[in-house]
Formats: structure tokens, sequence, C-alpha cells
């Protein structure tokens, strides 16, 4: 037991940034559709909360201690969901070199970088949602960009933690066993 949490819910938060990376991998990379990996914070928090406390052993013990296992196991969790969001984000940002298939057009002809993946906002026919924004040139896109993808990992965060909570409060309602009893009384018998 350290201070603040559990040992149990440290290695929960190794767990969690486990199950971080493999949803990230999974739908940040290798079938990328970012709105699973978003859908799927929440869950991930609450399945961490829940099981930093299992991990801990934490029987019915004071209900403070077990909140601040589920959602330390969940902001871990959380920081590592928005930092592979934001690593991936920033691979392909700073990659793009405007390639294309030939069947989409071709190349884009732009600057490597900002610079394309703006041109290939605009090849999208975003212009007018862009220029509603304030998005004038590739800087200004730019900001715009970067200001979204961190709301959005502040987003993954909060879920995440808020998630970690919940797991965590459910353990604390769920699991009434008494320090050194049995994990479930035998059935009577007539």
């Amino acid at each position: 037991m350290t201070r603040f949490v559990d040992r149990g819910a440290l290695v929960a938060a190794g767990v969690g940034i486990g199950v971080a990376a493999t949803v990230g991998i999974s739908f940040l990379l290798v079938i990328p559709i970012e709105p699973v990996y978003w859908y799927l914070a929440l869950p991930a928090g609450l399945l961490i909360g829940y099981y930093a406390n299992q991990r801990a052993e934490r029987a019915a013990g004071p209900v403070g201690r077990v909140l601040a296992n589920g959602l330390f196991a969940g902001v871990v969790t959380g920081l590592t969901f928005a930092a592979l969001l934001l690593g991936v984000k920033a691979l392909f940002f700073v990659a793009d070199n405007g390639y294309r298939d030939e069947s989409a057009g071709g190349s884009i002809t732009c600057e490597p970088g900002v610079d394309c993946v703006y041109q290939r906002y605009l090849g999208q026919g975003r212009g007018a949602e862009l220029e509603a924004a304030g998005v004038t040139d590739a800087d200004s896109f730019g900001r715009l960009y970067w200001e979204q993808q961190l709301w959005t990992a502040g987003l993954l965060v909060v879920l995440t933690s808020a998630g970690g909570l919940g797991g965590a409060a459910m353990y604390a309602f769920t699991n009434r066993r008494r320090p050194g009893s049995a994990a479930r009384a035998e059935p009577e018998t007539a």
C-alpha cells in the first residue's frame, strides 16, 4: 500500500497503459476509425477503475481509498489515450507530403506538413466550413487543427478518468465482503 493508492492501483494503471496502447494501435493505425477510439475511453476507464480495486484486493474498506485507486488508474489510462491520439495525429500531420492515389486525382501540390493537410481539407470541400471558423491560410488552419486535437485529448482524459471513478464506485457498492471473509457465502442446506 502506498501513501495515496494501493499497489494494485499501480498495477492497474500499467494495465490501463496497455489497454490504451492496444485500442490506439487497433483504431488509430490498423483500422483507422477514430470515433471508436473516443467511444472506448469511458468503458476502458470503468474497467480499469474496477480492476484497480479488485487487483488491490480491497474488501469493504474506506470508500475514499477505493475511489482514489480507481481515479488514479483512470487518469493514467486517460493520459495514455490522449498521448497516443496526439502522437499519431502529429506523425501524420508532420509527415503528410500530399501523396494521393491516382484514382483520387493524384498527388496534391503542397509543402509537406501543415500545408498538405490544409490542402486535403480544402480538396474535400470543407473550405466554407474552415472560413466560417476563421481559417484563411495554412497557419490559421494549423492553429485550429491543434486546438481541436488538444480539446479531444482533454476530453479523452476526462472520460477515462470519470470512467475510472465510476468503476471504483461500482466496486465500492457491489463488493461488500469484509476482510478475511469468504468471497461468497455458502448456500444454506435444509
